[in-house]
């Protein structure tokens, strides 16, 4: 699948998870993201999957100049939301050079389709652990923490 039609059917996707958040339905590691617009001032929402490693919480950046990533990154703060529930958090950037490891146990303790999802859009050359670690200069990685 190539990386636009990859994209829409993620869009796609992405709608249904919203709306069964937003009833109240919570599945796997999805949650809603909420961030402001870093142009807009609008709340802005996205489903995000919030990884569990080595006990910490992490968000990982899937596709290249994702809008989230963005508005995080001149936010203070976002709701963090699963099911019902929700949290504030701030979301800490790691500097690339904690990036790699993270990244390697992301995709070492994952589903094949996590290393190959990086590949298909084109933020890694190869899905491996170490290929996908490899790459991180281009995928942004932030460690949930309370606000």
């Amino acid at each position: 699948m190539d990386a636009d039609r990859y994209r829409r059917t993620t869009n796609t996707i992405n709608k249904v998870i919203t709306r069964l958040q937003r009833l109240g339905i919570a599945f796997g590691p999805m949650q809603l993201l909420t961030v402001t617009g870093r142009r807009s001032g609008r709340l802005l929402t996205f489903p995000i999957a919030v990884n569990e490693l080595d006990g910490g919480r992490y968000i990982f950046q899937a596709f290249p100049k994702a809008a989230w990533v963005a508005n995080v990154r001149a936010a203070d703060t976002v709701t963090l939301t699963r099911g019902r529930k929700s949290t504030t958090a701030r979301l800490v950037e790691l500097p690339v050079e904690q990036r790699g490891p993270v990244l390697r146990d992301l995709v070492a303790t994952s589903p094949s389709s996590v290393g190959t999802r990086f590949v298909t859009t084109g933020l890694a050359e190869e899905s491996t652990p170490d290929g996908v670690a490899a790459a991180a200069a281009r995928i942004a990685v932030f460690r949930v923490e309370p606000a």
